[in-house]
């Protein structure tokens, strides 16, 4: 399973996963280099940053807002 770091509370990180449902996770199990619009891998209880997949939708925003300001 897929999320997003939307944020972090106090000891936790707030996930947003694939189907839009938001998860809190203690900030202790995910990796300490991650930060907010991070992607993440959730596998049981295995957290690890997908670099590829922030790196791809980071791209696509980009592509985004270019296209915004051409219009």
């Amino acid at each position: 399973m897929k999320g997003i770091i939307d944020r972090f509370e106090e000891n936790f990180a707030i996930i947003e996963l694939e189907d839009k449902k938001m998860i809190n996770i203690d900030k202790n199990i995910i990796p300490k280099k991650a930060k907010e619009g991070d992607v993440i891998n959730i596998e049981g209880d295995i957290i690890t940053l997908n670099e590829k997949e922030r790196e791809r939708l980071k791209k696509e925003i980009d592509e985004l807002t270019e296209d915004m300001w051409k219009e």
